[in-house]
């Protein structure tokens, strides 16, 4: 096997598709047992009205999808979310509020009352608030929570196309801060959006070069949403996926990698490849944040193909 940092994560990404999954399987299975699928609940906690203008959000205030906008939920019905995804056997949870920039106030003191409920049940505790102060990832931090989830998205060069609001360099300096206060990093991208090859091979390398590596890597697939700019966007070819995942395997090898929003749109076999490639996590429940999600019963027949724990 070719030592991975001799190898640039485009003659990675263009290996044979055989010779690639033979690769990723066997840094995989040096840092990972293969049926630790690790599963994940993520809930929307604040939806709707967000200032940020990325392309591929229905959440975005600028644009007209439909979706109803809810203000942040209460510590009870965090409470009780967190309860039941434990009980369906989640080991995380994930909480995201449609925010550019976490608030300061009692909006933010109502969100470290939700870590706190969340680790109460024994649950790892991630969120996603948009960007963050450094004292604010310290709070976060302080009451309990283990994981900040901040998205790249797409590759340095392609992420003007996607999103104006924000620099690339404001999301480097959110992950900056909840790294020097302590907390992991789930930080992934978007497949899907219009971005090439090269791009994709360009965002894995700059996960790849974070120090430390996130922890927690999430390849998404393009949900399109009706009134967003990339309702359109065509559908992603699930090789070209398995080949994104297998690379960021190579390049990230203790990370998790998750596979993530789009599932739905996979059929098992595909689903099969993405964890033999290197995928270690999942999100079960029936939504992400406002996007449909995999069933029950069809999360049940890939676990038990892979004789994981269901």
């Amino acid at each position: 096997m070719i030592p991975s940092d001799l190898v640039p994560s485009s003659d990675l990404y263009n290996l044979p598709f055989f010779d690639l999954l033979y690769q990723a399987h066997s840094v995989h299975r040096l840092h990972h047992a293969t049926d630790d699928i690790q599963r994940c609940v993520l809930l929307s906690i604040k939806t709707g009205g967000c200032p940020e203008d990325c392309a591929y959000c229905g959440q975005s205030a600028h644009y007209e999808p439909g979706l109803k906008r809810d203000p942040l939920v209460s510590v009870e019905q965090v409470r009780a979310a967190a309860r039941a995804a434990a009980e369906r056997g989640a080991q995380r949870f994930c909480m995201g509020a449609a925010w550019r920039q976490a608030p300061e106030g009692e909006q933010f003191e109502r969100v470290l009352e939700m870590v706190r409920e969340v680790k109460a049940l024994g649950l790892e505790a991630c969120v996603t608030l948009g960007m963050l102060t450094l004292a604010q990832a310290e709070r976060l931090k302080e009451a309990g929570l283990d994981a900040y989830n901040h998205n790249l998205d797409t590759s340095r060069k392609f992420y003007p196309r996607i999103i104006t609001t924000r620099t690339y360099d404001d999301r480097l300096e959110t992950l900056r801060f909840a790294r020097q206060a302590g907390l992991t990093l789930c930080c992934g991208g978007i497949l899907g959006m219009g971005e090439t090859a090269e791009d994709r091979c360009q965002l894995l390398d700059e996960l790849a070069s974070l120090d430390p590596q996130p922890e927690s890597v999430p390849i998404n697939l393009l949900v399109p949403i009706k009134g967003t700019p990339l309702e359109n966007a065509p559908k992603v070819d699930s090789v070209d996926l398995v080949r994104t995942i297998a690379v960021a395997r190579i390049l990230m090898p203790k990370s998790r990698v998750r596979l993530a929003a789009g599932r739905l749109s996979l059929s098992r076999e595909a689903q099969l490849l993405a964890f033999f490639a290197g995928a270690n996590s999942i999100f079960i429940g029936d939504k992400l944040l406002t996007t449909p999600n995999s069933s029950a019963a069809a999360d049940s027949a890939v676990l038990a193909a892979l004789r994981a724990e269901v």
